[in-house]
C-alpha cells in the first residue's frame, strides 16, 4: 500500500512540474504534440471572410481591414518538443482578385540571413503557408509560400506530373510587407513580435493547378507553419496537427480546410 501511495505521489508531482514547464525566455509551453489533439476532432476548419476595400499591404496587424477577422493559432509541434514555442497567428481573407494573409509572431531568437527570394528562407525565423486552391491536395497538388521575417519568399507549386511552374516574374506579383528588415545576424535573442502580410493574385494560381475561385461555399485545403531551422532554438509548429515522426511540412494528407464565406 505504501508503495502505491508513493507512486501516486510521484505521478502528481511530475504532472504539476509539467504544468509549470517554462521556455528559455520564461514563458509557459504553448503547443502540444499532434497526437494530443482532442479526441473526435478532425482536421481544423478556418472560415475565410471577404476583404473590403483592397487595403494597403503594410504588415499592420491592427489596421481596420483586419479588425473583425478572427485569427487562427498554431497549437501543435512536430519532431522533438521545442523549448522555444512562439505564439504564431494568422488571418486570411479574400476578394475578387487576391487572397490576403497576415501573420503575427511573438518570437525570440530571431534571425534573417536569406536576403534573396527563392533562397533558404526556412532556415531563418519563418512562417509558411501550404495550400491547395481546391479541395483535394493529394489529387491536385499544392503550393508552398514560405517567407522569412524580413519578407523574403520562396514560392513553389507541387502538382503531380507538373514541374514547378512559378516563375520569378510571377513571384514578383505577390505583394508583401514585413515589420522587420534584414539581414538579422546575429539573431535577436530577446522577445520580439513581428508581423508579415501579403496578397496572392489568383491569376498566378490558375496557371499551375486546378483552381476554384474563392466564393461563398468554396473550400480549399491548407496548413500554416512556423519554423526556424538554423536559429539557436529550432522549432516546427503547425495549425492542423501533423502526426509524422520527423518534421515535414510537405504532408498534404494532414491539411485542414479553408471555408470561404
Amino acid at each position: 500500500m505504501r508503495i502505491l501511495v508513493l507512486l501516486l505521489f510521484l505521478t502528481v508531482v511530475a504532472a504539476c512540474a509539467g504544468d509549470g514547464q517554462q521556455a528559455p525566455d520564461g514563458r509557459k509551453m504553448r503547443v502540444r504534440w499532434a497526437g494530443q489533439a482532442p479526441a473526435g476532432e478532425g482536421a481544423p476548419t478556418y472560415r475565410v471572410v471577404r476583404m473590403k476595400n483592397n487595403p494597403a499591404i503594410d504588415a499592420d496587424w491592427d489596421k481596420a481591414a483586419w479588425k473583425l477577422v478572427q485569427p487562427l493559432t498554431e497549437e501543435y509541434y512536430m519532431g522533438k518538443e521545442p523549448a522555444h514555442q512562439p505564439k504564431t497567428q494568422a488571418k486570411v481573407a479574400y476578394d475578387d482578385e487576391y487572397l490576403y494573409v497576415i501573420w503575427r509572431v511573438e518570437d525570440n531568437y530571431v534571425r534573417a540571413v536569406a536576403m534573396k527570394n527563392m533562397g533558404r528562407v526556412w532556415c531563418d525565423s519563418a512562417v509558411e503557408f501550404f495550400f491547395t486552391p481546391c479541395a483535394d491536395p493529394r489529387k491536385n497538388g499544392y503550393y508552398n509560400l514560405e517567407t522569412n521575417c524580413a519578407g523574403r519568399m520562396l514560392f513553389a507549386s507541387n502538382v503531380p506530373g507538373v514541374p514547378n511552374g512559378v516563375t520569378p516574374a510571377e513571384l514578383e506579383q505577390v505583394v508583401i510587407a514585413s515589420s522587420l528588415k534584414g539581414p538579422i545576424d546575429p539573431e535577436i535573442a530577446k522577445p520580439t513580435t513581428w508581423t508579415l502580410e501579403y496578397k496572392i493574385p489568383y491569376s498566378v494560381l490558375a496557371k499551375h493547378s486546378k483552381f476554384d475561385r474563392p466564393a461563398p461555399g468554396v473550400r480549399w485545403s491548407a496548413n500554416f507553419y512556423k519554423c526556424a531551422d538554423e536559429t539557436s532554438q529550432p522549432h516546427w509548429l503547425t495549425w492542423s496537427p501533423v502526426t509524422w515522426p520527423e518534421p515535414s511540412f510537405h504532408r498534404p494528407e494532414f491539411f485542414g480546410t479553408l471555408a470561404f464565406e
